[in-house]
């Protein structure tokens, strides 16, 4: 790393900063307009939307539009110094345009490690604190619908199935479970209704019936009452927004096992999640990459154009990974496949831009 190395590094980091804070002002202060009835109506103080919520906000939103950021911090300051000759004195005195790139590459690592690193811990936990009041201060607990026919899968033999589940009080009707080895049920309960006990830990069950199966012989009985102790609780039947965002990606992992042993659908939603966090460090390195090469050409345009460029390839990358990443969860595309198909197509735009690039 020399002087000129140096140099870019720091226009870089200075220029990522300044307008990261510029950027989040700014959707702290639209999220504030659309937020701020809410925050009147459940007259909720500024010291807990503050604390509670914007402490939450405020990463979520920064993690989100991290390799935006960045592609737009590159093409200012690179556009700036091509304006000034500055990069067409630096490639004269015998510096080539891939050794130019040098502290991009370094800069691109640096700030993709930060964000692979907050997506796997920070930031869920940030999230975790903004989902915790919007789920408990700005909704109601109305909020929470009833379900019906709900059917879950709580380990490799056992199947529950709520004919209908209240979340508010916790209980539910036409409740049954049953064991299966193989192909052949083995045993089979039926409960009128199912109450969660917060005393004993377990589910109180009304009106039960129990038939077991070995072979050709049947047993059938009935009690009044019964309790039930099975590694499902009411949480886990809880239908929460962007649950994915607020586990960090250890926790993210062991919930998409288990619930695929539960045979849980929409789970593609949270294998988004989970390759999101990878694909979009890498999008930072392909963003830099792409802002250098693009901005280091000195156009007529100045850094208006090399801005509106920028502009466009921004919203087309947003616009094709939500693209993409609807098509996974609506229809079923490879979640891996979905999230990385974005960084595929400006990885080639990338590499024929910097061919194309003078040396």
């Amino acid at each position: 790393m020399t002087k000129i190395d140096w140099y870019i590094l720091r226009k870089l980091i200075g220029t990522f900063i300044y307008s990261l804070m510029i950027l989040l002002v700014i959707s702290v202060v639209i999220d504030i307009t659309e937020k701020v009835d809410d925050f009147i109506k459940y007259r909720i103080s500024l010291h807990d939307v503050i604390v509670d919520y914007y402490f939450g906000f405020i990463p979520h939103i920064a993690a989100l539009l991290f390799p935006l950021f960045i592609f737009i911090s590159v093409i200012f300051f690179t556009s700036k110094m091509a304006y000034r000759t500055e990069i067409i004195a630096i490639l004269a005195s015998g510096v080539s345009f891939r050794r130019f790139l040098r502290p991009y590459w370094v800069g691109a690592f640096l700030f993709g490690g930060i964000l692979w690193l907050a997506n796997y811990w920070v930031v869920p936990n940030a999230n975790r604190i903004r989902t915790t009041f919007e789920n408990t201060r700005i909704r109601t607990p109305d909020d929470q619908q009833s379900q019906y026919d709900r059917t879950s899968r709580i380990d490799s033999f056992t199947y529950v199935t709520f004919g209908t589940y209240d979340p508010n009080y916790k209980s539910g009707s036409n409740f049954s479970l049953e064991k299966v080895n193989g192909q052949q049920i083995i045993m089979k309960l039926k409960a009128d209704r199912i109450t969660w006990d917060s005393t004993a830990k377990a589910w109180r069950l009304d009106y039960v019936s129990v038939r077991t199966m070995n072979g050709l012989k049947e047993n059938w009985s009935s009690r009044q009452d019964s309790m039930l102790k099975i590694p499902l609780v009411p949480k886990d039947l809880l239908e929460v927004k962007n649950l994915q965002e607020a586990m960090t990606t250890p926790d993210l992992r062991k919930y998409i096992k288990r619930e695929s042993i539960r045979g849980s659908e929409g789970l593609n939603t949270y294998w988004v999640e989970y390759y999101r966090r990878t694909s979009a460090a890498a999008a930072v390195v392909i963003l830099t990459l792409i802002g250098g090469i693009i901005a280091a050409k000195k156009t007529r345009g100045g850094s208006g154009l090399h801005l509106a460029v920028g502009i466009v390839i921004s919203a087309s990358y947003i616009i094709l990974m939500q693209f993409t990443t609807v098509f996974s969860v609506k229809a079923d595309l490879n979640p891996l496949l979905a999230v990385w198909i974005p960084n595929f197509l400006f990885g080639a735009l990338a590499l024929y831009l910097y061919r194309r690039a003078p040396k």
